[in-house]
């Protein structure tokens, strides 16, 4: 990992675009919310933007907006449109009045649409949608050429300062470009120059269209990651092409997103693309953006000091953070709200057809609906927060922000709750970033904190309102022997046998395998042997099997060896930059030499070559459903992949017979099976920790506070971060 220089001098300087002056070398990425389909969310999606333009960005990219009806990404999908154009005015007021910049984005899906009239440059259908994709005619080639010049031409007339053509992701004009998806014979595709034809063509009328003051950018794929991807000469002579048709800014893109390579997860290393950002950069005399994973501002600023880019890309920090730029600016580094590029309540709610906000800032595309009003001074109470995990220190915030007292009190000596378990996951190395930030944004807010400290009800009656957020505690199972019930989990509960609540999940059974808890072994306070099951493949599940599994040390702290072990490669070497991969081949257990159909995953590498440690790892759930289906929509392959490539042997459709000292017996349909194990780890769930909550609510006097439950003690759900801090700041703005 870079070791960053202090200070942020590059990264606050203004930088000419040629046709505007920019206020620094922040650029808000494109960045689709769900506010964009709609006119009737202008409001919203104003008062969104025009949050990150106060908060210092030197320039803003909307999300994307088709130039016409075929290019829409869903059948109601925005289109840069005379009535959205016009509506969008408001938009360009308000980050103008902000004294921001701001460029309208043009997205044509090609065959990633999600709707019957797709088109792309030949026909077929994308492996992320089951709509086949009709071939442009030649005709149609120029009308949706001039397509994108009259959209442009509207977002200037609506007051944006410019306009961003998406050439990358995989989208049309990267469909264009590459031999994967254009095998036309005509001046549209026959060779690369034929390919790169449509792309410029767009391009030159774009610029007529918008004026010689409006600022064209232009999103260059610098790495396809798709076999027959463009190569390294391709995208140097479509750069120097797109510059000479009048583009004033190349902002990067890396990956097309039915890629089998993450980009953009927080496995990825930081700054991982940079060095062809650099490569591009010395070839072209436009100023380049660099993107993909440069969440940390220390890490933005050495990129720009070794002279990697011009400006620096950070679309999902400024949903975190709206105010990053400014805190830089103002010495306030230490209490920037980081992104760790989870994607749970952003991407992965977009991919879903639902509007994105943030982890970490629940507030994010809610500017209007989640509001944090300062409270007159005799109106403040005093709040107690009990419980120092994600939710409890939100709401601790997010009351201080609105001017309570806050005191928050917490049983253990850290911060953090179960994200410090979270934080030692193997590839989750960047959620250290939030832990780390929580001491510095609660010391500045004035929230009193008291470790060690347990507070009984009888502590608490001096406040007005107590938060109630002592999380969850581990599920344990009723080992050695347990039945399940046969039914198969409620859908509200854990995938797991059934169990007991039990707080202690450290039982054994008499000389056979070794039992723990999640909790101990992630917290240090267990160990695991070197034959190991995990009973429950939820996400913790997965993370468990992850954390026995991985390579040492993590490949996220290293960019070379995150490359090679995901084949990723010099786009000069070979197209796409990518490597074939091989076929798994399958792994021989003691009880099957093949894959024998009763639900054990046996199609994985047999041995890990690739620096992981040798432990043979058993991950079982009593779904037939595959595992890992559970996992975001954006992050569940990548875990998925992780677990083949490490041989982790997965059960599905298994009913929990007993531990003895043989071993884990099961069976999966009419068959019985002895798992040798050396340990057992319970991933069974959790239970809520609301004894306090309880006591409170039992006590009903007239000095009681009123007791709000939030997080893990309200919903024991599988250690979702997303919906209990977004509970705990809802609570806060409510007080």
């Amino acid at each position: 990992m870079r070791t960053p220089r202090p200070g942020y001098a590059r990264l606050l300087s203004p930088l000419d675009l040629g046709r505007f002056e920019v206020r620094n070398r922040i650029v808000m990425g494109s960045m689709h919310v769900g506010l964009e389909d709609s006119p009737a969310d202008a409001d919203k999606l104003a008062a969104y933007l025009a949050e990150r333009a106060r908060g210092g960005v030197g320039l803003i990219v909307t999300g994307g907006y088709s130039p016409d009806r075929t290019g829409r990404l869903t059948p109601r999908g925005g289109q840069a449109d005379e009535r959205t154009m016009e509506r969008h005015r408001v938009i360009t007021r308000e980050v103008h009045e902000a004294d921001g910049r701001i460029i309208l984005q043009l997205l044509h899906a090609g065959r990633y649409a999600f709707h019957p009239l797709a088109a792309s440059a030949r026909a077929g259908k994308s492996p992320l949608t089951r709509f086949r994709a009709r071939r442009l005619t030649r005709r149609g080639v120029q009308r949706t050429i001039d397509h994108f010049a009259a959209a442009a031409h509207r977002a200037v007339q609506a007051g944006y300062d410019g306009v961003e053509l998406m050439g990358s992701e995989g989208y049309l004009l990267n469909q264009f470009l590459a031999p994967a998806t254009n095998r036309r014979r005509d001046r549209w595709g026959r060779g690369a120059e034929a390919r790169r034809a449509f792309p410029l063509a767009v391009a030159a009328a774009v610029r007529e269209a918008i004026g010689p003051d409006a600022l064209l950018s232009y999103r260059i794929s610098l790495l396809d990651l798709v076999p027959e991807g463009q190569d390294w000469v391709e995208t140097m002579v479509l750069a120097r092409g797109l510059t000479e048709r009048g583009v004033d800014v190349l902002s990067t893109g890396i990956g097309w997103h039915e890629s089998r390579v993450p980009t953009i997860v927080t496995s990825v290393p930081r700054a991982a693309f940079t060095p062809l950002t650099e490569r591009l950069r010395m070839s072209v005399d436009v100023p380049v953006v660099a993107s993909n994973r440069i969440h940390d501002p220390a890490v933005a600023e050495q990129v720009l000091a070794d002279g990697q880019a011009d400006l620096i890309s950070m679309a999902r920090p400024l949903l975190a953070d709206p105010h990053l730029p400014a805190k830089l600016a103002d010495g306030r580094a230490s209490q920037v709200v980081p992104c760790i590029a989870c994607n749970q309540a952003c991407l992965d709610k977009v991919f879903d057809g639902q509007r994105a906000s943030c982890l970490v800032n629940p507030r994010a595309a809610r500017e209007t609906e989640l509001v944090l009003t300062p409270v007159l001074e005799r109106r403040r109470r005093r709040v107690a927060v009990v419980g120092a995990g994600p939710a409890g220190i939100e709401a601790a915030l997010a009351s201080a922000e609105r001017g309570h007292v806050v005191t928050l009190f917490e049983a253990s000596a850290e911060l953090g709750g179960q994200l410090r378990m979270a934080a030692r996951i193997p590839g989750k190395e960047d959620y250290g970033q939030l832990l780390n930030s929580w001491p510095m944004r609660l010391a500045a807010a004035g929230v009193g904190i008291r470790l060690d400290t347990r507070p009984t009800a009888e502590d608490l009656l001096g406040f007005h309102d107590v938060i109630v957020a002592t999380g969850v505690a581990p599920r344990a199972v009723d080992l050695p022997g347990f039945a399940p019930d046969g039914n198969g989990p409620a859908a509200d509960t854990p995938d797991t046998p059934d169990a007991t609540d039990a707080t202690d999940a450290s039982k054994s059974a008499a000389a056979g395998p070794q039992v723990i808890s999640y909790a101990d072994l992630l917290e240090g306070r267990a160990e695991a042997g070197q034959r190991v099951a995990i009973i429950g493949a939820g996400g913790i599940g997965v993370d468990v099997a992850q954390f026995l599994t991985a390579p040492q040390p993590s490949p996220t702290l290293d960019a070379d060896t995150w490359r090679e072990h995901w084949g990723v490669v010099d786009p000069a070497e070979r197209r796409g930059g990518i490597l074939p991969r091989p076929r798994p081949q399958p792994r021989v257990t003691p009880d099957s030499e093949t894959s024998d159909g009763t639900g054990t995953d046996v199609s994985a590498d047999a041995r890990p070559t690739d620096g992981r440690r040798s432990r043979e790892v058993h991950l079982l759930q009593r779904k037939e459903t595959k595992i890992g289906a559970g996992l975001g929509r954006t992050t569940g392959w990548v875990h998925r992949a992780e677990l083949r490539r490490a041989g982790v042997v997965q059960h599905t459709g298994v009913a929990y017979q007993r531990i003895d000292e043989q071993g884990l017996h099961i069976t999966v349909g009419e068959e019985q099976t002895l798992i040798e194990v050396d340990t057992v780890v319970i991933c069974a769930g959790q239970v809520s920790e609301r004894t306090l909550a309880d006591e409170l609510l039992a006590a009903r006097s007239g000095r009681t506070p009123r007791v709000h439950v939030v997080g893990g003690a309200d919903v024991a759900a599988e250690l979702d971060a997303e919906r209990a801090i977004r509970q705990a700041v809802e609570t806060s703005a409510g007080l």
